[in-house]
């Protein structure tokens, strides 16, 4: 398994967030992380960032936003041209699909932790 660099959109400190358990459980796989959320903070030795900050050789986008707050990024994550974007469960955006697809960018809807968990990443 290659190591997949990972941008967590929707990051928190809060250890009860699915965010912040994605984050823990990517460093503890090897990925290298980086993370943008509404509050600076850090988690795992990864600090979230509270803007968008450039993405070079971005793998994977996975998802904690809702679909009215994904707007904010969509031209960001299109630009970064990741591999994939994972919607985690809540954050199912069909608008988002079709130009990720548009721009051949994998959609992927799917929980993050399960595919960690699974071997699936």
């Amino acid at each position: 398994m290659k190591n997949k660099k990972t941008l967590v959109l929707g990051a928190s400190t809060k250890p009860d967030r699915y965010a912040y358990m994605a984050i823990t459980k990517l460093v503890e796989k090897g990925h290298p992380v980086l993370a943008i959320g509404q509050n600076a903070g850090e988690v795992a030795g990864v600090k979230i960032q509270t803007k968008a900050i450039p993405l070079k050789n971005i793998d994977t986008v996975t998802l904690y936003l809702n679909p009215a707050r994904q707007r904010d990024y969509y031209n960001y994550i299109v630009e970064a041209k990741p591999k994939r974007v994972i919607f985690n469960p809540g954050t199912e955006n069909p608008e988002f699909y079709q130009l990720l697809q548009l721009n051949d960018i994998k959609v992927e809807v799917a929980c993050t932790l399960v595919l960690l968990t699974t071997s699936q990443y």
